[in-house]
């Protein structure tokens, strides 16, 4: 009832917005209560625009040349420049979906509070049957958006190298790749692609460092300090709000000393060759409880539940994402780190693009992956709405589509495509009726035309210069030692 009241409301503004400037939108209902509120109001903005470029003033008897800007896409719509564009590719970079915390007893995610975990219907660190079945759904919409734009007939069965799944050798990567593409292709033989010994971390997917001299540690150091420093103020505030949330003060491993307070000045990195970036300190732990207990709020719908005994608002849930946030971005988001970092990926997502024979490319990995991809390509900060993690959340994918227009020229569209936080809590069928969350990225630098696309040869250009940024690294920080290749 609620979904359809939200849609009737969200009519009612289209019709008043259609009776001044004669458009026609297509928006989608439903969703989480902060999507509705996020489109209405762009909606109410385009039309008050609207309403009074067509009262007639003097200024408006004497047009000035304008340029083109481009245009933003309504959050929630199927990706879909337009009639004068044809889909030809699809890239995805994914991270999985809902899994089971990292670690189980002994772990800070345990001994921080006394209170008792839900019963998860995975093991640690593996998918739940929960984000397998949102996986799937997520399959399926994709196979009715390529179905929608011609890339694949009904019941596709791709022939030799068209389609690709490869994941990281992790359980939740492969079987996130796995759900959804029985979603996306149900009937054809096509499996996923792994490279190394199962449960190991490919080199490709793995958000480690492939060069290091003593000069570029310490620059790195730097760079996560600094980026430590900027988060000080809210991580303060966040702690202090999950201690009382998993009242740790009572917790076993508070009482025993194991844990101390809560501070920030604690932070320890670890920064090594042929390894990811490491911490220990308050802020490490605090990311593992606040990881658990969003991954909960997932997979419980129990409000009072899944927030040990409160019922937490959407704010707070997002006060408690803060610590993963800033635990994300000191780690894997800076300029220095995040080119060596996403190197691997870089170029895999560039070869793909440049794949003649493919079709479609499903990459499956781990939220460190997509940061450091987005932060490596200078993707503008953003804020994703309808969910509580803001930048990276669970099972959300990176989608570069390619698009040809009557001329043969192609294009490129890039998105972050995720389930809002009704459609993952209550497991909300996705249709192109009803579709995921589709949120536009923007690189710092290049510029999309009116139709938010991006030239092809402009984007791999970029994708180049990215990946080159990787050797000219190298050359800089060559003064103190030599450069250590990575096993």
């Amino acid at each position: 009832m609620e979904r359809k009241m939200k849609t009737w409301r969200l009519i009612a503004l289209i019709l008043a917005a259609a009776l001044c400037v004669s458009l026609v939108f297509n928006v989608r209902g439903g969703g989480s209560a902060a999507k509705p509120a996020a489109e209405s109001a762009a909606e109410v903005k385009d039309a008050s625009s609207a309403a009074e470029s067509a009262v007639p003033t003097e200024a408006a008897a004497e047009p000035t040349a304008e340029p083109e800007t481009a245009k933003e896409p309504v959050i929630g719509e199927v990706i879909d420049p337009g009639d004068a564009y044809k889909l030809k590719e699809v890239v995805v970079l994914s991270r999985h979906n809902i899994r089971a915390p990292l670690s189980s007893g002994g772990s800070a995610s345990v001994d921080m509070t006394p209170h008792s975990w839900i019963s998860w219907t995975g093991n640690p660190s593996e998918l739940t049957l929960k984000g397998g079945i949102l996986e799937t759904m997520m399959g399926q919409y994709f196979r009715k958006w390529l179905e929608s734009e011609e890339l694949f007939p009904e019941n596709y069965l791709p022939e030799g190298e068209a389609v690709r799944f490869y994941a990281n050798a992790k359980q939740r990567t492969i079987a996130t790749a796995r759900y959804f593409l029985s979603g996306m292709l149900p009937t054809a033989g096509t499996d996923v692609d792994w490279r190394v010994e199962f449960n190991a971390m490919d080199p490709v997917f793995t958000p480690g460092f492939t060069f290091m001299t003593d000069s570029y540690r310490e620059a790195v150091r730097r760079e996560m300090n600094e980026c430590f420093e900027s988060h000080r103020e809210s991580l303060e505030e966040a702690y202090k709000f999950l201690s009382e949330v998993i009242d740790y003060k009572n917790s076993p491993g508070y009482k025993s000393g194991d844990y101390g307070e809560l501070v920030t000045d604690d932070l320890a990195l670890t920064i090594e060759n042929g390894d990811e970036p490491k911490m220990k300190g308050t802020l490490k732990n605090c990311n593992s409880v606040a990881d658990a207990m969003v991954l909960q709020y997932y997979e419980e719908t129990d409000d009072v539940t899944a927030g040990f005994g409160r019922a937490l608002t959407d704010e707070e849930w997002a006060k408690l994402d803060d610590i993963k946030e800033a635990y994300n971005e000191i780690l894997f988001a800076g300029e220095l780190t995040s080119v060596n970092l996403a190197h691997p990926l870089l170029q895999e997502i560039s070869s793909e693009l440049a794949n003649e024979d493919r079709t479609f490319s499903f990459l499956c990995g781990h939220d460190s992956n997509v940061t450091s991809v987005l932060a490596a390509l200078d993707v503008e900060d953003y804020e994703l709405p309808g969910v509580i993690e803001r930048t990276t959340p669970i099972g959300n994918k990176i989608v570069f589509s390619k698009w040809e227009d009557a001329g043969g020229e192609e294009f490129v569209s890039v998105h972050l495509v995720y389930q809002s936080l009704d459609e993952l809590r209550n497991m909300l069928p996705l249709s192109l009726d009803v579709p995921p969350m589709a949120f536009p990225l923007h690189f710092e630098g290049l510029a999309a035309n009116a139709d938010g696309l991006y030239g092809y040869d402009e984007l791999q250009a970029h994708f180049a210069e990215k990946i080159k940024e990787y050797d000219e690294q190298q050359a800089e920080y060559t003064d103190t030692a030599e450069v250590k290749e990575a096993a």
